[in-house]
């Protein structure tokens, strides 16, 4: 379900409800996180799953801050949720008031402010699972106190919709909402199974490797592709028909293994099947261009202990953990 977006304007006769005795400070600080959560998410389901609870209690969370301040925040109905014109004053109010909140508690805690709760990253599924590993092992290992939701995709991130606190993502960012942090880049170049050559010479110029078959990470190039020089800073671009199109760099190395084609690919990824003479580093003085990582995650006035001490770690350990994975063997 979308995002509410215009304010709802309610009947008078259900904007207004009675006064409940009123809850602890806490607790309305939750009730008021839920209801961001709520809205944000699109739906009390949305929330729910990203509040790691049921519906029914995100129901009873609402329903208790509408009866507290005596105000309808939201109409529901079977297909659409909108926010009443008192829902929508809340929501600005309340972003406002917990961030003053969470900047309190940074204030006061200062240099003893210990990383806790759950920190929700999105990483690029090879990363993920090899890679960042031992980074994310490290961080775990200093903040006890933290857990971390290690999410595995390669699309866009809705920071927002999805809960995401980071995200770690490869190529330019265009994202003018969100704070990126050029990390490291990640160098690329051309290879092929032995096979694929038939015998025949390894080429030393990328107008050779055109009228080969090919294979394409279409997330970064699909067609075509342009390598440089890495002396003389000459580009030649290469045009192609990929016999197979994959969004997975794991993917596109078990079919350069197989045989299928050549493919430009992650330096770091193809390191133990270039030692062990699975494939074959093409025109070697040739390189495409290295794909810039990022940290990424929303701008706000205050970003959580959790999320500053793992951008700071990241920072420090992912430029060392690729390069000794591109130089390995």
């Amino acid at each position: 379900m979308p995002r509410p977006s215009k304010p709802a304007r309610s009947p008078a006769s259900q904007k207004r409800l009675p006064p409940p005795p009123a809850p602890a400070t806490a607790d309305r600080l939750e009730l008021m996180q839920t209801f961001l959560r709520i809205v944000d998410a699109g739906s009390l389901s949305s929330a729910a799953a990203q509040l790691g609870t049921t519906q029914p209690t995100v129901s009873r969370r609402l329903q208790a801050l509408e009866r507290s301040l005596g105000l309808r925040l939201l109409q529901r109905s079977t297909h659409a949720m909108k926010l009443t014109e008192d829902g929508a004053r809340c929501y600005e109010r309340a972003k406002e008031l917990l961030a003053s909140w969470e900047l309190l508690q940074a204030d006061l805690r200062g240099a003893s402010d210990e990383p806790e709760g759950t920190l929700r990253v999105v990483v690029p599924h090879a990363f993920g699972q090899q890679l960042l590993v031992e980074p994310l092992t490290e961080y775990l290992h200093r903040h006890a106190r933290v857990s971390v939701e290690w999410l595995l995709h390669d699309r866009a991130v809705d920071f927002i919709a999805d809960g995401i606190d980071c995200a770690i993502h490869m190529g330019e960012v265009h994202d003018p909402n969100v704070v990126a942090i050029r990390v490291a880049e990640v160098p690329r170049i051309v290879v092929a199974a032995p096979s694929v050559l038939a015998g025949a010479p390894a080429p030393t110029h990328p107008d050779e490797l055109a009228r080969l078959p090919w294979l394409s990470l279409r997330t970064f190039y699909r067609k075509e592709i342009a390598l440089t020089h890495e002396d003389t800073g000459e580009v030649q671009p290469i045009v192609f028909h990929p016999r197979v199109s994959t969004d997975s760099l794991y993917a596109l190395r078990s079919a350069a293994v197989k045989g299928l084609g050549v493919c430009v690919a992650s330096a770091w990824v193809l390191q133990e099947d270039l030692a062990r003479g699975r494939l074959l580093h093409l025109v070697p003085r040739w390189r495409a261009a290295p794909l810039p990582m990022y940290l990424l995650y929303p701008q706000a006035r205050f970003h959580p202990a959790r999320l500053r001490k793992f951008v700071e770690l990241m920072r420090e350990t992912i430029p060392t953990a690729l390069a000794v994975a591109t130089h390995r063997g």
